[in-house]
């Protein structure tokens, strides 16, 4: 039973062996193109003719010396003047049964019908009795003619065998290598299709893989980068509440609602994690922001906002229309002594939907900035995760002063 489980696994691990050198050299095969294909086979007939020229046309000559050389050793036949002269050699002595076996020409034989006593028939002229050896005498012009009769056929049969072992030779090595070529079209014709369909196959779960991951990656970024979206003026409106509870309570009470007004709907947002929301609940927002804003800064600020109701169930990304109102209110109009206006409007262009935001504050570089710089690098940075190229930002001067800041998306409704 051991032997024969070892047998089995045996040619288990050869036949698994064969097997993947077959899907090796079938896959190899058919991720060539057909131009490489041709151009291979090519190579390899050419290769084979060179071989087959190497390996079966030079030993010719050798061949056909072994092949006298083996006559020679097996029986010796030498004419002369005298005649010719039979002389087996390798004949194994008395006694020693292991020697060569040399099958030595029969000698004639005397006929039935002839009496033994005829000499003439009975043995050749020359020949010893009880000796393998045979002279026979021939005139000497006879015996050199038929010496170079013999070696000529002797030299011709030699040549003869091994022109028939190089040309049996010859074309078994052709054939291999024409099946070999013709193999391998059949395995590229006839599972081209399917190795194709296998890498396919392959490359799209590798790709959908990657994508995953580069996506999982990119929601981790933009969670990362929405948790540094914070409300800087947070601080500054408490500081502003508690000024006025001492000077003016009733202002301070309206502005304690407004900012339980601008937490209830922030909040929410923030705890959500959502990489996108619709504009509606983004401008909901902004629009407490701003009233919190308008208690600080009074008659200095003025809000013109244009937002369709058919565009308010718009995607569009969270705490994005903030961070927007947020750099225009701190670098453009609360800087600047007599304020100014802050536009909002939203459109639909060529599918996409486009959100500006234009103020007419003291516009670029004016006042150095004090912040971290995260907010415009920030804006690109999550248009370009969420959108790729179709999500843009742009940014212009606004005339005579101030800055206009659009943010460009695909136009779909938000769910």
């Amino acid at each position: 039973m051991q032997a024969r489980s070892s047998t089995h696994h045996y040619f288990s691990g050869v036949l698994s062996s064969l097997y993947r050198a077959f899907d090796a050299v079938a896959t190899w095969v058919t991720q060539l193109s057909w131009w490489k294909f041709f151009l291979f086979a090519a190579l390899t007939l050419i290769a084979g003719a060179i071989l087959q020229e190497e390996l079966f046309s030079n030993g010719e000559v050798e061949i056909a010396a072994a092949e006298r050389a083996a006559r020679k050793d097996a029986v010796s036949i030498v004419i002369d003047d005298s005649g010719i002269r039979f002389n087996p050699r390798n004949k194994p002595k008395p006694g020693n049964p292991d020697g060569p076996a040399v099958v030595s020409p029969p000698l004639p034989t005397v006929p039935p019908s002839v009496p033994a006593t005829t000499p003439d028939l009975a043995l050749p002229k020359g020949a010893q009795p009880g000796s393998d050896s045979v002279h026979i005498e021939l005139p000497p012009q006879i015996a050199e003619e038929l010496s170079v009769a013999i070696e000529g056929a002797v030299d011709d049969a030699a040549e003869a065998k091994v022109s028939r072992y190089h040309k049996q030779a010859s074309t078994w090595f052709n054939s291999f290598v024409l099946l070999l070529v013709l193999a391998l079209f059949g395995i590229k014709a006839l599972m081209g299709g399917k190795k194709r369909a296998e890498q396919q196959t392959r490359s799209a779960n590798a790709a959908a893989e990657r994508e995953s991951m580069q996506r999982q990656l990119s929601e981790a970024k933009m969670q990362m980068m929405q948790a540094q979206v914070e409300p800087h003026f947070l601080f500054n409106t408490l500081a502003s509440v508690e000024h006025l509870i001492e000077t003016n309570p009733p202002r301070a009470s309206a502005m304690q609602r407004s900012l339980i007004q601008y937490l209830r709907a922030v909040l929410p947002q923030m705890r959500d994690n959502n990489l996108v929301t619709n504009l509606g609940r983004e401008v909901d927002m902004v629009t407490a922001y701003l009233d919190l804003l308008k208690m600080r800064m009074e008659e200095r600020l003025t809000v013109d906002m244009r937002i369709p109701d058919g565009l308010r169930s718009a995607a569009f990304p969270p705490m994005m229309l903030q961070s927007m109102v947020e750099n225009a209110i701190k670098h453009g109009l609360e800087c600047k002594p007599e304020g100014g206006t802050l536009k909002i409007v939203a459109d639909v262009a060529d599918h996409k939907l486009r959100v500006t935001v234009t103020d007419d504050g003291v516009g670029f570089g004016v006042v150095p900035s004090t912040g971290t710089g995260l907010g415009l690098p920030t804006i690109r940075e999550r248009l370009r995760l969420l959108h790729g190229e179709a999500g843009q930002l742009h940014i212009a001067a606004n005339s005579p002063t101030g800055v206009i800041a659009m943010v460009e998306v695909p136009y779909q409704v938000s769910r």
